[in-house]
């Protein structure tokens, strides 16, 4: 008989609890206020690590309104309009009248939006390869194939 090579349910069940528990364990690490901290001072930015994440939601979604902003971050509408009003104070987003709909307005990532965004990717590019350099090159591209596995 050929094997399909998929793994029986009960083996899988057996190893839940540990996979959910390391996969708490990387969101926990991902999300350290210590870690931004170390992020934010690496890209010479100003310590507001709540601001960055909707940065980069706007660099990748944008024009984007404030409702779908709410919804993709995870926060309140009122949150996200103070938050989107201090990126505009800092010069890295702007609102503009819709262009499918002038009632609405859509926020865009400025110029120096830009390039905070590609100083955060320097240097978490610079985090991670710390953090990697110890493995090999098979460790690596288990953990891509992997992850993609997972989300594609």
């Amino acid at each position: 008989m050929v094997s399909s090579g998929k793994v029986p349910s009960a083996y899988i069940r057996q190893l839940l609890p540990e996979l959910h528990r390391l996969l708490i364990d990387i969101m926990i690490m991902a999300n350290r206020p210590e870690r931004d901290i170390e992020l934010l001072a690496r890209a010479g930015l100003a310590p507001e690590r709540a601001l960055f994440p909707l940065l980069a939601i706007i660099e990748r979604a944008g024009p984007i309104g404030v409702v779908d902003l709410a919804g993709r971050a995870g926060r309140d509408y009122t949150t996200i309009s103070r938050q989107l009003a201090r990126l505009e104070e800092l010069g890295l987003a702007s609102r503009r009248p819709g262009v499918a709909d002038k009632r609405v307005h859509e926020t865009i990532i400025t110029p120096q939006g830009r390039a905070a965004i590609e100083a955060l990717l320097a240097a978490r590019e610079e985090m991670t390869l710390e953090m990697l350099a110890d493995w090999t090159r098979e460790d690596i591209d288990d953990l891509i194939r992997l992850i993609n596995t997972m989300t594609g």
